[in-house]
């Protein structure tokens, strides 16, 4: 980690600004960590990430990600006609970048994922007669409460904490490219982009990494450089802007446990079928009150907002243990409630984002009670709320935040719960806004959008073998 004065960062990041590429500053401030070689095999499961280094803060399990993320939406430009088309052109694409890099955060990460306006578009009928939605995978758990077939994947909407300015996204495409090298993300997307094949709508710039070392930490310096309010106050050696560690590796789901089809009782996929090895994706753009939460919120308060109310660790611990054996219930959130006046963000996500018993999965894998269930990949950004196209000229802290789960509906719940809506149908008698539910009133969200994430054999234009020209 190169650490640099305040003065000399906030001289480069003004020559950054005005170069409008506040992230040329991140390679001269933390160098790509070192890296274990991985296999060339390709797993189905197109989200995942392999290669990931893990190493010990504070003897927690830490996952090092990618330090560059950057998210491309699109939408499709050619008529229906040339869908056949575009898919082998895109998959060529795809084949020529996994054949230059490997897929590692020293080489490339791709993931390619379709909102449900491509289908509805391009895909409202197949060949053997089955429309939209009727050929997603259904979700077990809406379909029996609604008594009628909910697809897996659905339209996202608010949430009782969002502001009334919130955006609904109607991309038909995100990219997700991740590396430790921007140089490989910027060749991904001219590769993936060429051809004429979409219209861009977003392009959506962040990092993850250089904490747990000595000095401010690149979230600190980062928002140093770009002169965001409050950056002065992040303490130094963290991760993300609020402080608090985002990977560590027992709050993360494990492997393949998020796709559609491994875990019994969510979807209707099984191993082999279409789309297993794919997943629902969740998209959005969430806004940080970084001044306010550093300035006014003590320690205190920020460890029980981001955890659980009753924790005792060192003053301005950050990394903070979430394996199994601390997984709360609905019940213990509510003991929480009453004898603390407030309840923790991580509390009362696991009412839904944990297993609440030992499961065998489809592949036979016992998965022990407070495993995590769904995989996240969100990393820090300035963008206000994107890069491209730039709402404003002044950088803002954020978060882009990005999530695989096996249905849309087990996100939901897990995004209600956080608004005090818990696992069990409980719900907790605090304004979804309230300091004493979360860290909600330091966050809010701009912008949301829901996808499917295929299986790698599936990720171009999927379906387009298989629709009908006839609507």
């Amino acid at each position: 980690m190169n650490s640099l004065s305040r003065r000399e960062l906030l001289k480069r990041g003004a020559v950054a600004l005005a170069a409008g590429n506040i992230y040329s500053l991140l390679d001269g401030l933390a160098s790509a960590p070192a890296r274990a070689a991985v296999s060339a095999a390709r797993s189905r499961e197109q989200y995942l990430m392999p290669g990931l280094k893990v190493v010990r803060e504070l003897q927690i399990e830490v996952i090092v990600p990618p330090l560059h993320h950057r998210i491309v939406t699109a939408r499709v430009r050619i008529p229906r006609a040339r869908l056949q088309a575009a898919e082998k052109q895109l998959e060529r694409s795809l084949a020529t970048l996994e054949a230059r890099y490997p897929s590692s955060p020293a080489g490339l990460g791709v993931t390619v994922a379709w909102g449900l306006p491509y289908f509805r578009r391009f895909v409202p009928k197949l060949a053997d007669g089955r429309r939209f939605p009727a050929y997603l995978p259904a979700d077990l758990h809406a379909s029996k409460t609604a008594r009628e077939r909910v697809a897996a994947v659905i339209d996202a909407e608010p949430f009782a904490s969002d502001g009334t300015a919130l955006v609904l996204g109607t991309d038909d495409v995100v990219f997700l490219l991740r590396s430790d090298s921007v140089e490989h993300i910027d060749d991904a997307q001219r590769a993936l982009l060429a051809g004429g094949l979409f219209d861009v709508t977003s392009v959506r710039n962040g990092f993850v990494g250089g904490g747990f070392s000595e000095g401010p930490g690149l979230a600190k310096q980062m928002a140093l450089a770009a002169g965001v309010p409050g950056a002065d106050l992040i303490v130094d050696g963290v991760q993300m802007f609020l402080g608090f560690t985002s990977t560590q590796k027992a709050a993360m789901a494990p492997d393949r446990i998020a796709s559609f089809e491994t875990l019994p009782g969510h979807t209707d996929q099984t191993p082999g079928s279409f789309w297993s090895g794919g997943a629902a994706m969740h998209v959005s753009h969430l806004d940080e009150d970084l001044e306010r939460w550093w300035d006014t919120f003590p320690f205190t308060d920020q460890l029980r907002a981001m955890t659980r109310p009753g924790l005792t660790v060192p003053d301005k611990t950050y990394t903070i243990a979430e394996d199994v054996t601390r997984v709360e219930t609905a019940k213990d959130v509510h003991a929480d409630l009453a004898a603390f006046g407030g309840v923790g963000h991580s509390a009362t996500l696991q009412t839904v984002t944990r297993l609440q018993a030992d499961t065998r999965d489809a592949y036979g894998v016992v998965r022990p009670r407070g495993t995590a269930i769904v995989q996240r990949a969100d990393f820090n950004t300035l963008d206000n709320p994107f890069a491209q196209p730039a709402s404003s000229a002044t950088p803002s802290a954020g978060v882009h935040f990005v999530a695989f789960a096996p249905t849309t509906g087990l996100f939901n719940r897990a995004r209600r719960a956080m608004d005090g809506a818990l696992g069990d149908g409980s719900k907790l008698a605090i304004d979804p806004r309230a300091e004493a539910q979360g860290f909600n009133s330091f966050v809010h969200a701009t912008h949301r959008q829901n996808f499917i994430a295929p299986p790698r054999a599936h990720r171009s234009f999927p379906l387009a073998g298989l629709a009908t020209t006839r609507a």
